[in-house]
């Protein structure tokens, strides 16, 4: 009988999971109608009131993404102030949504990574995760890897698609 060889583990092939660079992630959101009267009018004093009372201390150690749901028109000193409460309890606060919030938690994440350690490399983009990872954040991967990598794919190791091959 002959040996089963793991030609995945032999090859030169290296797996880049961007699920990886969300571990540890947890994006809380704050949804400014809220703090308006009737959900759509913004008064300063009674907002700043709100913002004042409001348990900052909830979002300890997470990342905050802050939207407005209704069609109110929110002035841009109101995020603002948000920034100033939650600046002392949140990671980072984000304009938008939660999904929003995590495309721009992952970039983040993205631009501190060394891409040079690709130089060359036969580089693939994990396609299979347990989150949703947001199709931009593929894209922005992959124009921090082309100028690197000799060729990249997305997908799992056993079955692949190639997207960029270096001439």
């Amino acid at each position: 009988m002959s040996e089963i060889v793991n030609k995945i583990k032999q090859s030169k092939l290296e797996t880049v999971d961007l699920e990886k660079f969300a571990q540890g992630v947890e994006v809380a959101e704050l949804d400014l109608k809220d703090f308006l009267f009737h959900g759509l009018i913004l008064k300063e004093a009674e907002y700043r009131e709100k913002m004042d009372a409001f348990d900052w201390q909830q979002y300890t150690n997470k990342y905050l993404a802050v939207h407005c749901s209704t069609d109110a028109i929110i002035p841009k000193w109101a995020y603002m102030l948000v920034v100033q409460h939650a600046e002392e309890y949140a990671e980072d606060v984000f304009f938008g949504n939660k999904k929003q919030a995590l495309s721009e938690i992952f970039k983040l994440k993205l631009d501190s990574q060394d891409w040079a350690d690709y130089k060359d490399r036969f580089v693939l983009l994990k396609g299979c995760s347990k989150i949703d990872v947001p199709a931009d954040v593929y894209m922005y991967a992959t124009k921090k890897l082309l100028p690197h990598v000799k060729k990249l794919m997305y997908g799992e190791a056993c079955s692949n698609v190639p997207v960029y091959r270096k001439k």
